[in-house]
Parts: C-alpha cells; structure tokens; sequence
C-alpha cells in the first residue's frame, strides 16, 4: 500500500529535550571506535574553543531517529514498519553537539516516493538547543520493501 503523499510537509511537535552526557558521548566515541580526545576530555575539548566535550558527528543519530518515530508510529501515514530498513542519513551542522546540551528535535516529511513498489520516505529533523539556537539538521531516509509476490 502506497503511503499517503498529502503527508509531505507535515510537522510533528518537537521532543522532549534530550540532555546530552558526558558518559554518552564517551561511550558512543568508544562504541564506534573514534580516540579523538574532544570526545573524552574537557580539557582538550576547551583548549579547542568548546565549552566542554563534544560528540562523534553521528551522534545525533540516536535523538533523531527516536524524533522520527512520531513519524513512523502515525497510524495515518499508513507505513508498515516491519518491512522497513534505513536507506541513508546525513547531517549538517551549525556547531558540534557537546555534554550539557538539551536538545529538541522537530521531524518533518520532505518526500515520500514511490520507487518498484517499495516506498520512500525522507524525514528532516531539525534539532535546536535549549535556547533555540539551530544545532543540526537530520536527514534520514527509510524504505518500506514491497511485500514479496507469493510463489
């Protein structure tokens, strides 16, 4: 079933400010493997014009997929998320992300297209502090597989 175009542009409300952690951000660096001491260390974080430590770049990935689920878990827009894999992601930042943080992300649908009976959509989510400064956009595309034609 093909999901309901009438749903491009629409908004949800943001979240629930997220805090970010230091522990968080040095678990993710460490999960993913990356030694760059802005991740661990305040110190060296601050010697590099930061307030504190920052976060790996795809560490608002967590945030903003969890933001998406609003979007996902609409029972109108009509999208089986069983037959759902991730088809890309990306950021742009203004400034990196780092420990002390509240952010709020807003999600929004900016196409949803209809590609050998698979369906894709594409969520933006923008993600602004606690002051509403813009942190980062989230662009993140999933695929809904067409179900499998029945031998």
């Amino acid at each position: 079933m093909a999901l309901d175009q009438s749903f491009v542009g629409r908004s949800y409300p943001p979240t629930d400010p997220y805090e970010v952690g230091r522990e968080k951000i040095r678990e993710f660096a460490e999960a993913i493997g990356d030694g760059n001491p802005a991740y661990t260390d305040r110190e060296a974080a601050k010697a590099l014009g930061h307030p504190d430590v920052i976060a790996p770049p795809t560490f608002v990935f967590a945030i903003t997929f969890k933001a998406a689920g609003q979007v996902v878990e609409d029972p109108k827009l009509g999208l089986d998320y069983s037959r759902v894999v991730h088809g890309d992601q990306k950021f742009a930042y203004t400034r990196p992300v780092h420990a002390g943080d509240r952010l709020s992300v807003t999600s929004t649908i900016e196409s949803i297209k209809s590609l050998a009976g698979n369906d894709i959509l594409d969520i933006r989510g923008e993600v602004h502090d606690e002051a509403g400064e813009h942190v980062v956009t989230a662009w993140t595309k999933l695929v809904a597989r067409a179900p499998e034609e029945e031998a």
